[in-house]
């Protein structure tokens, strides 16, 4: 499986979203509950999250490349989960 990375900041409400995506979509899918997502704050880890190429969050990363930034919806949560899994 492929290594999957979310920068979120606590206060962003798209990253809420994300996360809730996420737990919905794990609920209706057993397949996406095996995805492992290392969450990374961006303010506790600034030098890690400066050394990326990406300006909004949430933003997720699938084996080192950006696969999502931004405002989120479903679709594009199964999109990062699929590319995890493929």
């Amino acid at each position: 499986m492929k290594k999957v990375e979310l920068f979120y900041l606590t206060y962003c409400p798209h990253c809420r979203k994300a996360f809730r995506l996420l737990e919905e979509l794990r609920a209706k899918n057993p397949k996406y509950k095996d995805v492992v997502i290392t969450e990374i704050n961006e303010a506790d880890n600034k030098a890690y999250s400066d050394s990326l190429d990406y300006y909004y969050v949430p933003t997720f990363y699938v084996d080192g490349v950006k696969v999502h930034e931004g405002v989120i919806e479903e679709s594009d949560v199964i999109r990062v989960l699929d590319s995890a899994l493929s």
